[in-house]
């Protein structure tokens, strides 16, 4: 059975942001190794952010989705992003991923609606609302480890958010 387009869509970007996760977890960690305040947190996120990637990889393998053009691209700019929020401090680090969950909130909470509203695809469904959960918590974990107290979280945060909106539109075709 062929998947179809939009469903396809979903997965291929999912994937895109769940790798990309893994790299700016990547980044962060080469700079802050386990001496960070927050290191070890960071780890954690990364590890539950490479079991999303996992199962994102295995469903595309199993429905023919091809991954975005766009992954090498963001190899280097997820591993860039943080390792530049990485060497600004660790409340820096933070405010990237409070900022980048936050957009993936929103994101999975769109697609779930969407998925919801056709009763379409509840294994895809089940997989976004258990990584949503993960997502919320990483948010909450950042903000609570002194994310807004980063220089200019404002500005950072929304630079951030917008790059994640352009991302995501992006994977979703490219």
């Amino acid at each position: 059975m062929r998947t179809p387009d939009h469903i396809a869509r979903m997965i291929r970007v999912d994937q895109a942001g769940e790798f990309g996760a893994t790299r700016i977890y990547a980044g962060q960690l080469a700079v802050m190794g386990d001496r960070g305040p927050d290191s070890a947190e960071i780890a954690g996120m990364a590890e539950q952010e490479a079991g999303h990637r996992a199962k994102f990889d295995a469903l595309m393998a199993r429905r023919g989705v091809r991954p975005t053009a766009l992954q090498p691209f963001w190899d280097r700019a997820g591993f860039a992003l943080g390792a530049a929020t990485a060497l600004i401090g660790p409340e820096a680090a933070m405010a990237c991923t409070a900022a980048v969950e936050t957009e993936i909130d929103l994101h999975y909470s769109d697609q779930l609606d969407e998925l919801e509203a056709t009763n379409e695809d509840p294994e895809l469904a089940a997989m976004i609302e258990e990584f949503r959960e993960d997502e919320r918590e990483h948010r909450d974990t950042a903000l609570a480890a002194g994310a807004e107290r980063a220089p200019a979280y404002p500005v950072l945060s929304a630079l951030i958010r917008l790059g994640c909106r352009a991302a995501i539109k992006l994977s979703e075709r490219i």
